[in-house]
């Protein structure tokens, strides 16, 4: 489904232009967002975790769970944005299934993209804490035979 065919000629147009917030992490959502036009960066604690163009949903986790907003929208270039409420949510998945499919979509890429970061982060750390292992563990270990070695040798003496 082309949401922006969808929403061509949808009068409800907001406009925010760019450096500005769409909507802030841990506040209240009530609507999610069609990026009709522009560039949005979503950030989560600070953290740019995604570059939102147009054709973009935005914010549609907060609309479908009534939770606070898991992440930061701002406009990185002037946006043109369709908000659409639970009402004209609802509407538009009885109207037209292929748009909560759409959602649904959406939400598993992003859901994808989060949990491979996190499997990138996780080696990380792990090839960081066995060469931190390896660097102070090492030495320790080299004395500790040089010590074993040399108490051997003068006990046998």
């Amino acid at each position: 489904m082309n949401l922006i065919e969808h929403f061509q000629n949808a009068r409800s147009v907001i406009c925010i232009p760019a450096g500005q917030p769409i909507f802030h992490e841990g506040e209240r959502g009530t609507v999610m967002y069609l990026l009709m036009d522009g560039m949005a960066d979503l950030t989560v604690g600070g953290r740019l975790v995604e570059l939102a163009v147009a054709g973009s949903l935005l914010g549609e986790m907060a609309l479908i769970d009534d939770a606070e907003r898991s992440a930061t929208a701002t406009a990185r270039t002037d946006c043109r944005l369709i908000a659409i409420d639970s009402r004209r949510f609802d509407l538009l998945i009885r109207e037209s299934p292929s748009f909560g499919r759409q959602v649904m979509k959406v939400m598993a890429e992003r859901l994808r993209r989060m949990n491979e970061r996190l499997r990138e982060a996780n080696e990380l750390a792990l090839q960081g804490a066995v060469a931190e292992a390896r660097t102070t563990r090492l030495p320790q270990a080299r004395a500790a035979r040089r010590r074993n070695f040399r108490g051997g040798e003068s006990s046998g003496r």
